[in-house]
């Protein structure tokens, strides 16, 4: 699951770099946007994580009904969940006029936010297909998945920011729309893998899918507001950071989200290390499909945090 957050966050900062082609006021007006939205997404995210405790606790009992209710309801709650994030997406610069930015900045948000919008859904999607697979400890094809997609990702970025073999120009409406298909990719690759291949395939997960369970979405959200609660204090800081900063200037906007991308990909690649390190302590010799990892085989060194 870290290798995962690494790739996510691979694909960030690959949509950051080539946003920075454009210009500091693109990446400053996708950084405003982003950031506001990601409120709402880091809110659903938290909440849809709750799939993972509840279904392991249905896995561990040998109740795959209830696993499988559980993901149904998870996928209930992201679309509940993402009504409002797509409203801000399509009111998002009158929202941020309202604030005090500055209309060129808010305009060019706008057209991120246009393209960005509609991805969220899927995103949520996969975030709860993902904290099923692991809940049933098979969490291998979400690693997969987005191992993949990192290039398609990159590509698509390319290609519809900068208009390349015949397509429109559409730089930052396009950094939003090559984010939703890919967000949209990932979902269907992570849904095909969740009904055919097993041992998912054997939990049912679209059936009865209409199906709404109160009680079991009442669950989902006790387990699941802690988490994003905590979640959302650990990243406010930097999320109010970037509005604030956005009162300043553009190009002060546009260095602060350089600088919290590069300090969390630092930060994410020696969490990989911490874990490895701690795995070929307290388990000398494990193999994960084909990767062994020995006890004096890693090491962790100059680990620095930056905020």
């Amino acid at each position: 699951m870290v290798l995962t957050q690494l790739g996510q966050i691979a694909m960030i900062t690959t949509d950051l770099a080539f946003i920075g082609r454009i210009g500091p006021e693109a990446v400053a007006a996708a950084a405003l946007g982003g950031t506001a939205l990601s409120v709402g997404l880091t809110f659903g995210a938290g909440l849809v994580s709750a799939v993972a405790p509840l279904a392991a606790q249905a896995f561990g009992a040998a109740n795959p009904a209830l696993v499988q209710r559980t993901l149904r309801m998870g996928l209930w709650a992201a679309l509940l969940l993402w009504v409002p994030m797509m409203a801000f997406s399509l009111r998002g610069e009158q929202i941020l006029l309202a604030l005090g930015y500055g209309p060129a900045t808010v305009r060019l948000a706008q057209q991120y936010l246009f393209g960005l919008g509609w991805g969220m859904l899927p995103a949520l999607w996969f975030s709860a297909i993902r904290s099923f697979m692991s809940s049933v400890s098979r969490a291998e094809p979400v690693l997969w998945i987005t191992l993949v997609a990192i290039p398609i990702n990159a590509m698509l970025v390319y290609l519809l920011i900068c208009g390349k073999f015949g397509l429109p120009r559409l730089e930052l409406f396009g950094a939003g729309l090559a984010t939703t298909l890919v967000n949209c990719a990932t979902f269907l690759a992570s849904l095909w893998f969740a009904t055919m291949r097993r041992p998912f395939r054997d939990y049912h997960v679209l059936a009865d899918l209409w199906r709404f369970d109160w009680a079991l979405m009442r669950q989902l959200i006790v387990v699941g507001t802690p988490i994003s609660i905590a979640i959302l204090m650990e990243s406010g800081f930097s999320s109010a950071a970037a509005l604030l900063i956005g009162a300043i200037s553009t190009t002060a906007v546009a260095a602060h989200q350089i600088a919290f991308q590069v300090s969390t990909v630092l930060f994410m690649t020696a969490t990989i290390g911490i874990v490895l390190m701690a795995v070929s302590v307290f388990s000398p010799g494990i193999c994960w499909s084909g990767l062994s990892l020995n006890r004096s085989g890693w090491e962790v060194q100059h680990l620095q945090m930056y905020s």
